[in-house]
């Protein structure tokens, strides 16, 4: 097991590139949205520091993933919760790890049955590498090569800490 860098740093500079990304980009008052569970403790840090007005939303994707039938007839599926509305939004999506992309793509499939939002971009603490679908994060906190045996455990939420951990 290794520990990564301090991931608050990784965070205070997601936080800095997103700001000026949103800053560029024109898209005033975006709404931000964590992916159950470490993309939600990620979420909610960058939500503080760029002092976004809208509530923060969440979703879980258990139910979107392509490979659930493989997670067991009953996983724990917590609600998501969007408090706003989503239609002509600017979205900020924040996962903890891209790896496949499938995380991701569940996730817009859930998104787009609350509504139409004008854009979404996707914030992501990690990205492994290892796309099995064509999917890449606008703003990324570390690009981390592994090898087929390891893997990325995020704790938190208080402290957020990252892990390389081998898998059997």
């Amino acid at each position: 097991m290794t520990e990564l860098e301090d991931t608050a740093s990784i965070i205070d500079d997601m936080a800095t590139r997103l700001g000026e990304y949103i800053s560029r980009s024109g898209r005033a008052d975006p709404a931000i949205v964590g992916i159950h569970t470490g993309g939600v403790w990620v979420a909610e840090q960058l939500h503080r520091q760029l002092n976004i007005s809208e509530l923060l939303g969440s979703l879980d994707i258990s139910f979107y993933r392509d490979d659930f039938t493989r997670i067991g007839m009953n996983p724990v599926v917590k609600p998501s919760e969007l408090p706003f509305s989503i239609d002509e939004r600017h979205i900020i999506l924040v996962d903890d790890v891209l790896y496949t992309g499938r995380t991701i793509r569940a996730a817009l499939n859930e998104l787009f049955d609350y509504g139409r939002p004008a854009s979404i971009m996707l914030a992501t603490l990690i990205d492994r590498g290892g796309r099995e679908l064509p999917i890449q994060a606008n703003i990324v906190g570390r690009h981390i090569k592994l090898k087929d045996d390891e893997q990325i455990k995020l704790s938190g939420p208080d402290p957020l800490t990252l892990e390389i951990r081998k898998t059997a």
